[in-house]
């Protein structure tokens, strides 16, 4: 599996920082990082309760 992160959507609300902290964080910038961008298949309950709570539809899985 991989993240997938639309940067011209996100807004870095940190709301995937919350749900998935293994996976994201929010920079000191307002910007969002991918900690893992290819996670195991054991994070993704939280990966995909963090695409479906992003405010933007920002986040996508592949695989």
């Amino acid at each position: 599996m991989k993240i997938v992160v639309d940067y011209d959507l996100c807004e870095a609300n940190a709301v995937c920082m919350a749900v998935c902290p293994e996976c994201f964080r929010v920079e000191d910038d307002d910007t969002l990082s991918i900690l893992v961008e290819s996670p195991g298949e054991d994070l993704r309950p939280k990966l995909d309760e963090a695409a479906r709570l992003c405010p933007r539809q920002a986040i996508s899985l592949e695989g």
